[in-house]
């Protein structure tokens, strides 16, 4: 039976701008040339094999089904009514793939490629004396970044962490820029009464201490959605769709917190962009405003939509990690970087010293916050005919 997620629907949204992308590559126009240019720039290639890999990775952790409960005969287990009996845990195309790390779990911490336990206990040697040792592993050599306190693999949840991250980056972002677009050429277009009421709204906003108003919102909204974990009945709608999803609500006080700079900086630019020759011989020909904002405002404006999309992609990432480190994140059994390093505080305060939490949190995150900054850089420049021409 498979299982879709609220915030599912954010990944296979950014797949399917991808995709658009991809065929508009093919096509002439303004993608095709950002792309012969890009493929110049070998640094941007090798970020987008590192982003491609992530978002790969994403994907294959929303495409989810649970199995049905078998009997000891091997048959499916039915209810009273007939229906098949389902499990309340939906395993994803990653979870299936990466199996053995998922299920080679060890007693406790065990270093990264050891092939022993990280603390000593009482082990009986041939002999019949007991010794205090250090105990050999159940799958030595196979934990590429060590186990945890509970013995999961350390790698695997890094890699629960990048369907977060990306949810959290894109999701989040795909809010933001509508908003900004709308209000900030609304008011920089039109100024006068509609100009003041934007402003008096995105000022207001700003003025709000942003994390009293997530945890205010998460407290609200976010405690009652699915977090990870196994499955109720009463979280599915229509068998197979989860619509209260706490990391969705996560994305949208995110988005509704954080659209306001992009706003401000969108009016400016309006404000600039109005009083130019071509749109003021557009309003003298007699064309109407909403054609003017569509065929002159936005599309010069895309420069500074661009640019922030990496930067706010890039910061909230990282603010994920911070509001899942101080709990009003994701939940604990949703894959989380935050999570990690919210675990690896006190890891890091023992004797002798658990790194490789704080480690896996800080590599997973560093692999996606600096090509993406990359990329976008390049994309920017490739868009920029002043560069291309110089």
């Amino acid at each position: 039976m498979p299982v879709i997620l609220a915030t599912d629907l954010i990944v296979y949204f950014l797949v399917a701008m991808i995709v658009y992308f991809i065929i508009g590559a093919g096509k002439e126009g303004t993608v095709k040339t950002a792309w012969s240019e890009l493929r110049k720039n070998r640094l941007a290639m090798v970020s987008m094999v590192f982003l491609a890999v992530y978002v790969m990775t994403a994907v294959m952790d929303c495409v989810r089904w649970r199995d049905p409960v078998l009997m000891t005969s091997g048959e499916a287990s039915r209810s009273t009514d007939g229906g098949v009996i389902y499990s309340p845990q939906a395993l994803s195309l990653l979870d299936r793939a990466a199996s053995k790390m998922r299920l080679n779990a060890e007693k406790t911490y065990s270093a990264p490629f050891s092939d022993h336990l990280f603390t000593k206990e009482p082990v009986e040697l041939p002999d019949g004396r007991v010794v205090r040792d250090y105990p050999k592993l159940k799958f030595p050599g196979t934990h590429w970044l060590g186990t945890d306190k509970v013995g999961n693999d350390v790698f695997f949840i890094a890699l629960k962490g990048v369907r977060t991250g990306i949810v959290i980056g894109a999701g989040t972002t795909i809010i933001i820029i509508p908003f900004a677009i709308f209000f900030g050429v609304v008011a920089g277009f039109h100024g006068g009464f509609i100009d003041d009421i934007v402003q008096y709204v995105y000022t207001t906003l700003s003025s709000i201490p942003g994390v009293l108003l997530i945890v205010a919102f998460m407290l609200l909204f976010g405690n009652s959605g699915y977090q990870g974990g196994l499955l109720s009945q009463k979280e599915v709608f229509l068998r197979i769709f989860v619509p209260n999803d706490r990391l969705f609500w996560l994305c949208l006080i995110l988005g509704i917190t954080s659209w306001t700079d992009l706003c401000r900086l969108i009016r400016g630019e309006t404000l600039k962009l109005r009083e130019l020759e071509y749109v003021q011989a557009s309003k003298a020909f007699g064309v109407s405003s909403p054609g003017i904002i569509y065929r002159h405002i936005v599309p010069n404006l895309m420069h500074l939509v661009l640019i922030t999309f990496v930067l706010q992609f890039s910061g909230l990432v990282l603010a994920e990690a911070v509001l899942s480190y101080i709990g009003i994140g994701v939940g604990p059994e949703m894959g989380s970087w935050g999570n990690m390093i919210n675990t690896a505080r006190l890891e890091l305060s023992r004797e002798p010293v658990v790194w490789w939490n704080l480690f896996g949190s800080f590599l997973f995150m560093f692999a996606l916050v600096l090509p993406a900054n990359i990329f976008g850089d390049a994309v920017r420049d490739a868009l920029d005919p002043r560069l291309r021409y110089r």
